[in-house]
């Protein structure tokens, strides 16, 4: 018998999703979720009619914001007339989507491997090059997250990794960003790829497939590349035969304000991974873009590599549905236009809280960095952990209907694309609350 849906009290759901469930990232008896009845736009509403502002569009990932209904009708519509078919076979949404994210992706890209999100992306993205090169070895960067997949979970370089490496695989070699710690911050490109160059010549250029890299790093501090940097990994790749691999799970389809972060630097890599905003999350898929250079490496030779769900038709039809959302209501135009309104709302509460130490954005994709002194720029909370100030700020948010991402002593600012002005503010008001928390906790 099916349980009729809507009956339920918000106690009751959490306390049967806890027993039944296992929860991402936690330790099962510290979790306390919400209970989210249904959501719209930029809001979400929990089962007791609390009103929420997704100030990170979930996980960075709601790009047109919740509920669009020309989606929704697009996957019901799939769903009547093929639910499923298999990846050896192809359906006119498979060829539509394919033509449409050639136009759209970076340079000459124009072949794609599907997936179900980004991990599995880069997952496949590793092996077609390390298939392509022939090389065994894969590079990355210490602060990196590219999913939680076996290889790719240790090829990704944050603290999330250590708990994995049981054992560690070989074939993985971390590099520093340019990137210099909390007391310095983001630094020349110049040093940054030295570092780079010289790891790859110890290592072996003739031994290394790839470069995996988030274009703008993600949970790991929305890093921006500095000037010249992605040009001169472009540059190195090229100079030893290594395929560059541009991670745009987190920053593509418009977060930054243009179809995928690399747009900013006219860099073209050989492999671009996506997913979340490919189809808003509101169904799972993941796309990898090849050059032809990668791509022709399989016309006479087998790909060994395959699933299930590869171009499923009801995600395709999401992904075909969200892309036409973004260009009739100019998303990337509004990310643009609302990611300066963001920054004057960084700029202003930096002015009035001491605990700002930093903040930063690219579009709609930022971030405040909390300290505890400005003259020491110490995190508010230590790396790797978030003590009980970062927790009480949560709390505020939450309690006064700002729903965002706190890691370490960061507060994640990633709205949907669709924010309007209004509604920023309606935001930044309640986290100006919240920092007199990060305030009052100051060294000093």
């Amino acid at each position: 018998m099916v349980t009729e849906l809507g009956t339920m009290t918000a106690d009751e759901i959490v306390t049967l999703a806890r027993r039944h469930t296992l929860f991402d990232w936690s330790a099962q008896s510290a979790v306390a979720p919400i209970a989210v009845d249904r959501a719209e736009g930029v809001y979400f509403w929990d089962v007791d009619g609390k009103r929420y502002l997704d100030l990170n569009s979930q996980l960075m990932g709601v790009n047109i914001g919740h509920g669009d209904p020309r989606v929704m009708e697009a996957i019901a519509r799939q769903g009547e007339r093929l639910p499923y078919v298999s990846p050896f076979m192809v359906f006119e949404g498979r060829a539509v989507l394919g033509r449409k994210l050639a136009e759209l992706f970076p340079g000459d890209i124009e072949k794609f491997f599907f997936t179900l999100g980004g991990a599995e992306a880069n997952e496949h993205a590793i092996k077609l090059a390390k298939l392509a090169t022939g090389r065994p070895k894969v590079l990355a960067r210490y602060r990196s997250y590219h999913g939680a997949t076996g290889f790719v979970m240790q090829v990704t370089g944050d603290p999330r990794r250590w708990p994995n490496e049981l054992p560690p695989l070989p074939g993985i070699v971390h590099v520093l960003d340019p990137y210099h710690g909390t007391a310095r911050g983001t630094e020349e490109a110049g040093p940054a790829l030295e570092r780079l160059e010289e790891t790859i010549q110890l290592e072996g250029p003739e031994t290394i497939a790839c470069f995996l890299l988030e274009t703008v790093t993600g949970t790991n501090g929305v890093l921006i590349p500095p000037d010249g940097y992605l040009e001169g990994v472009r540059a190195i790749c090229d100079r030893y035969g290594i395929l560059m691999i541009a991670d745009e799970v987190m920053c593509g389809f418009g977060r930054t304000g243009e179809w995928f972060a690399v747009d900013h630097w006219k860099v073209v890599p050989d492999l671009v991974t996506s997913a979340k905003g490919l189809t808003s999350c509101y169904l799972p898929l993941g796309a990898i873009g090849m050059r032809p250079k990668v791509a022709e490496r399989f016309d006479d030779r087998v790909f060994w590599g395959g699933l299930t769900y590869n171009t499923h038709p009801l995600c395709v039809a999401a992904a075909i549905a969200t892309i036409d959302v973004m260009e009739a209501d100019d998303l990337l135009a509004n990310a643009r236009q609302m990611g300066d309104v963001l920054r004057r709302h960084h700029e202003e509460l930096a002015g009035r809280h001491p605990s700002v130490g930093r903040y930063r954005n690219l579009g709609l994709f930022g971030i405040l960095e909390l300290v505890k002194s400005r003259e020491t720029m110490e995190p508010l909370s230590p790396f790797n952990a978030q003590n009980e100030t970062m927790g009480a700020i949560n709390r505020y948010l939450l309690d006064h209907g700002v729903s965002t991402m706190l890691r370490w002593h960061n507060v994640m600012t990633n709205p949907p694309l669709c924010i309007t002005e209004a509604q920023l503010a309606e935001a930044f008001e309640v986290v100006d609350g919240a920092l007199a928390i990060a305030d009052a906790a100051m060294e000093g």
